[in-house]
């Protein structure tokens, strides 16, 4: 087999900078343009960077008016309700338990038994968890006892 030359040393391989740069010829006129494009790019860039920063402030002072405009066409809907009579009415027996004169309002507090009340819910947990039941059998006898229950049930 014939051998392979070992790979030139780190050494050989460095670039005299001096004749690198003894190869380049610029004239005149290529110095004064690339001087005139360094020059232009240094004044233009902070413009850039501030015309994009305005246009950022401005879409986000119109979201800003747009959100006061919904905000003011709510507040007015809310006026014009407040003009009609039975909704004035409504609020003040609401709120302030106000009746007309003849009526008796009854005001029970606490009125449900202590297992009726709704239990606090526990907190939810951040990790999934598999059901050991399949939903498909528990759906279809739900719907065999309705359809085969003697008795309605009352609605609430």
């Amino acid at each position: 087999m014939a051998r392979r030359p070992a790979s030139p040393s780190a050494s050989s391989r460095t670039v005299d900078v001096r004749e690198w740069a003894s190869g380049i010829r610029l004239s005149a006129f290529s110095v004064i343009m690339l001087s005139l494009v360094v020059l232009g790019a240094w004044v233009l860039v902070p413009t850039l960077g501030t015309y994009i920063e305005q246009r950022q402030q401005i879409a986000a002072l119109e979201q800003s008016v747009q959100l006061s405009k919904e905000e003011i066409a709510d507040l007015e809907l809310e006026q014009q309700r407040w003009e009609d009579p039975a909704f004035i009415t409504t609020q003040a027996r609401e709120r302030l338990y106000y009746v007309k004169p003849g009526e008796v309002v009854y005001l029970i507090d606490n009125d449900l038994d202590a297992a009726d009340l709704p239990r606090e819910q526990q907190p939810v947990s951040a990790e999934l968890e598999e059901s050991a039941s399949d939903w498909m059998p528990h759906l279809l006898r739900t719907l065999a006892g309705a359809g085969l229950a003697q008795t309605a049930a009352e609605g609430g």
